[in-house]
Formats: C-alpha cells, structure tokens, sequence
C-alpha cells in the first residue's frame, strides 16, 4: 500500500496543475456557445470544461471515444485505486454535459445503461484524403521508401535502361507509363501505436505458418509488411522481428510522413488490424481509414467490431494466430489474380460510398445542436 501512497500523491498533484493550467487557458478565449470535449483524456478536462462553461453559460458536449478508466486499467489493473477514482469521476463529469456522442450502438448502450447518460452514435468515418493511391503516385512513394527500406527496393535488375523500379511497380522513363511488376510480392500493412492493447507476436506467428506454407509448396506470393506508428513497445517487437528469419517475407517498420500514411494505405493489399479495445465498446480507427481507402482487413474480434468490419464482406475477422495464417492463405491464394475474396471485398468497399467525415458530422450533430437553438 505504501508503494501507491507517493504515486497517487504525485498523480493528483499533476492533475490539479494541469486543471488549473488548462482553466486558465479556456477562461481567456472568447465565448463559446458550445465546447466540444473529446474522452479519453478526460482527467482532469471534463470537469474543467465543465467549470468554463459555468462561467460562459456556455452548452457542454462529450465526444466519448473510449472510457479513460479502462485505458489505466490495462498498465495498472481494475482494481487499483487510481483506476476507481478514474472511473468514478468519469461517471460523476459525464452526466454532467449538455450533449454526448459516442463511437458505437455499444458504447451508446453502457453509456445508457451504466451511467444514465444518453449519447448519440456518431461513427468515426476517414478524412477525404484516404482514397486509393493512383498507380503513378504509389510507384513515386515506393521509390522515395526504396531510398530507405530495403523491401522496397526492386528483386530484380531492369531489363531496360529506360525502365525505373521498385519491388512492386515499374515506370517506363520514355513515356512514364506505371505498370505493376509481374511476380510482385502482395503489400501487407498494419499501424499501431506500439502499446499493450495490441499483440504484435499474432501477426508475428502467422507470418511464421505464411512462410511454412510456401515453403510446403502453396502456390502464395512473398510478403512485403510493413508495420506504421511508434511507440512504448516498438523496440521489443523489433527484438522479436530481428530473431525471425524469413526467406519469402520481408518486415520493415518505418516512421511515415503525415502525407505518406494513406498513400501507403491507398497502395497496399490488405490491411492487418490488431487494436482489441480496452473497453470492448469503440471501434479501431487505423480500420476507418483503410477502408476510406476501399483496402480490405483482418482484423482481430472484439465485442462490437462487427459494427464496422462485416466477415466475409469488407473483411474477415479472427480470434488467433492459426485463424489469421489460413485468412492470409486464403486471400492471397493465387494472387494477384482479379478473382478471389481480396478482390470481391475492395468491390464492396469501392460500392459502399461510404460517407466522409464532414458529412457525417452535419448529419448527425447539426440536426442535434439546431433542436436546442
């Protein structure tokens, strides 16, 4: 017990200082009719948006993304006590608001459910610029990363003096004409923030029976993975991925350009998610952006995912490693023939028009705020 004492005593000495700091700095814009919150992090801003809005006489909204108790819970347990204040100020704050959103049907039911706070479902959808990548402008980003990254860079010397190459495109230099390589290897891609709520070491085992399976003689294209973000846990995967040695498989880890991420998205085969929510009750955003990009995903079950990723039709979900390995086998089985379930998914991505996220929101918020005009 000892050992929590100076934490939590250092903890809330941090969230009164940022409270004050934060009170400050809201108190000198100029006044708002509406403050617009988003959770998590809501310790300490909900309480004090709610203080600024005393004062501005101003309305109050919660966009609830997440709970940030579960967050905490995931490095300290549920039962710690900072978790249990956690979650107690978040209920207490949040009944507190004017108006609530939230990501999912799920999350609007315990929002209901266990803290008597009504919320309308306002789903994540992707920016405009998340669209598939035209080929002249994948082949100009597969270039600047060959700069850097090995994967990229061409199997095999140009026939043609005139002839620019990567490992998947290749630019005749008279005409500029982009034509894929025959005999590419599929572009696989995955972003995580490197932390606990994503278990690299399933994909990392899949990618082992991948390479068991070509070895067997399945008639299956080498990999390209490329795995985006940093964060706490990069160096320990990397350890992980240094210990593999593939002969059909390729894993490079890069740091992109803000610009370059949904051109990447744009370029690639198929999408791997590993986000399992701490809450069970909001949906992976790395997904909303990758089929903004009509890209298909694997994506790992959670309680509510099938609210975004349908099996078997934008996508397929797993449970395991085994169940990830036959789903990679089965997508890239003969690629990269227009056949198959990789090709019939993007078909139901590119015919769902799915909304963007400006037309999202004057759908569902506007309607809200102009009622209460």
């Amino acid at each position: 017990c000892f050992a929590v004492g100076p934490k939590l005593f250092q903890y809330v000495i941090k969230v009164i200082v940022q409270a004050i700091q934060l009170l400050y700095t809201m108190l000198k814009i100029d006044q708002p009719s509406y403050i617009l919150l988003q959770n998590p992090p809501g310790l300490p801003s909900i309480a004090v948006a709610w203080v600024a809005c005393l004062f501005w006489r101003s309305k109050l909204i919660i966009d609830w993304h997440n709970y940030g108790y579960t967050i905490m819970s995931l490095s300290h347990g549920r039962n710690h006590p900072l978790v249990q204040i956690a979650k107690w100020y978040e209920k207490l704050f949040g009944r507190l608001s004017d108006y609530n959103l939230c990501v999912t049907n799920a999350m609007k039911e315990d929002l209901w459910v266990n803290c008597n706070i009504k919320a309308v479902t306002l789903y994540d959808k992707p920016a405009s610029y998340f669209k598939e990548t035209p080929l002249e402008l994948q082949h100009q980003l597969y270039m600047k990363l060959a700069k850097d990254y090995e994967p990229f860079k061409p199997r095999t010397e140009s026939v043609s003096s005139n002839t620019e190459m990567s490992a998947f495109t290749e630019m005749d230099e008279k005409n500029g004409q982009v034509i894929k390589t025959r005999g590419r290897p599929a572009l696989l891609i995955s972003s995580t923030s490197w932390t606990e709520d994503e278990d690299f070491s399933i994909l990392l085992k899949a990618l082992e029976d991948y390479e068991r399976y070509i070895n067997e003689g399945v008639k299956l294209p080498s990999l390209v993975c490329v795995i985006t973000g940093k964060g706490p846990l990069k160096d320990y995967y990397n350890g992980l991925i240094n210990k593999l040695h593939f002969k059909h498989i390729q894993i490079c880890t890069p740091w992109l350009e803000a610009e370059d991420y949904p051109l990447l998205l744009g370029s690639a085969d198929l999408g791997v998610c590993l986000h399992k929510s701490s809450s069970g009750l909001d949906l992976p955003m790395k997904v909303v952006d990758m089929f903004g990009c009509c890209l298909p995903v694997c994506a790992i079950y959670f309680e509510c995912l099938h609210e975004l990723v349908k099996h078997n039709e934008n996508g397929v979900i797993f449970r395991d490693s085994d169940e990830l390995a036959e789903q990679l086998k089965m997508l890239f089985l003969g690629f990269p023939t227009p056949e198959g379930k990789l090709h019939s998914f993007r078909k139901n991505l590119r015919a769902s028009k799915q909304l963007r996220w400006d037309e999202s929101w004057d759908q569902t918020v506007l309607p809200l705020l102009g009622q209460n005009e």
